[in-house]
């Protein structure tokens, strides 16, 4: 690992390289990994008599409401708050027209309504830096529909892999190891199997596995895809090269169980967590093939174009990608031993 790393960080790497590394760079430990659940909010609206309500909020971290009244429609008010949480009623009672505005810069709130009927009605709300808006009409008893589900949590799963920085690194490191259409169809499709397995294992609660060793791994299977592709480029072929659905497999699995931390800790209601997870999934393969038709796009142009160009350019990103995996490698090996 040691040589690898004196590799990754050689001074006769080119002006090119390192203005590929600088670019990539730039947007640093924001992207390494993910929605940050630590930055969605976990609240529960409980309707406790006819016009009147619970707002509780789960988590410490999450800045309290000094006036409730302002997260509210104009026709309700406040009451003396209970413990550990705010009470409110509305005259008439909350409807589909009616919105909360949470004055919160998180990533965005689970909201779990409890209604004197005895459903249950759950939804992810993104934040938009500075407030979260929360409609009714969403929450509602009988009013979530399959369809509003379905947009909330394709967005959600296709912005976690975009905006997954390891996730995409990784994708990225499979497609420079192959070469061919069939190898391509093969891996990522064994990618996809082995992630929707795990993902769907952790979120279900059938195989959960703590966050820091699976980040730790994720970091490694990066490094070990540039230096095979680093070894490919020296003319030096393993099994990998050979059959690399069998490593997409293997890191698939590890990379299912980083796609679970978006949704693992949202705290969805148990009827809302098998549809979540579907939709969910299916925004991470969305967003997972459009980054590869896009990857695919840009290979096409430079071997067409730039192609005396393209055996150095593959060699830089191999370096680019050892490099920053490795920065993650000791910047996350410290969380294993923080309890």
């Amino acid at each position: 690992m040691g040589s690898f790393i004196l590799k990754l960080i050689h001074p006769c790497l080119s002006i090119s390289y390192a203005l590929f590394l600088t670019s990539i760079i730039a947007a640093p430990a924001a992207m390494a990994h993910d929605i940050d659940v630590t930055g969605v909010a976990r609240v529960f609206l409980d309707e406790v008599e006819e016009n009147q309500y619970q707002l509780s909020i789960v988590d410490q971290q999450v800045p309290p409401l000094f006036n409730i009244e302002r997260i509210l429609p104009e026709r309700c008010t406040g009451l003396p708050p209970g413990r550990f949480s705010y009470r409110f009623q509305c005259e008439p009672e909350l409807n589909l027209d009616d919105v909360l505005i949470f004055p919160w810069s998180l990533e965005g709130l689970v909201l779990i309504t409890r209604w004197a009927d005895g459903s249950d009605v759950s939804g992810y709300f993104p934040g938009d830096g500075s407030i979260i808006e929360v409609p009714m009409a969403q929450m509602k008893a009988g009013a979530s529909s399959l369809g509003n589900l379905a947009s909330r949590y394709l967005v959600l799963g296709g912005e976690h892999i975009l905006f997954g920085a390891d996730h995409l690194l990784f994708i990225l490191g499979l497609l420079l190891l192959l070469q061919g259409f069939w190898k391509l169809l093969k891996t990522i499709t064994a990618f996809t199997i082995a992630h929707s397995i795990t993902l769907a294992c952790a979120v279900l609660g059938i195989f959960p596995v703590p966050s820091a060793p699976i980040e730790v791994l994720i970091a490694l299977s990066i490094v070990f895809l540039a230096r095979e592709i680093l070894m490919a480029q020296q003319g030096k072929i393993t099994l990998v090269h050979h059959k690399p659905w069998i490593v997409a497999f293997a890191f698939g699995l590890i990379h299912g169980f980083g796609f679970a931390g978006a949704l693992g800790e949202l705290g969805l209601s148990d009827a809302d967590i098998p549809l979540a997870l579907l939709f969910f999934n299916l925004g991470v393969e969305v967003g997972q093939v459009a980054f590869i038709c896009a990857l695919l796009a840009l290979h096409f142009i430079f071997t067409k174009y730039f192609k005396q160009l393209w055996p150095s350019l593959q060699r830089g990103l191999a370096y680019g990608l050892g490099g920053i995996a490795s920065y993650w490698f000791l910047e996350r090996i410290p969380s294993l031993f923080l309890v």
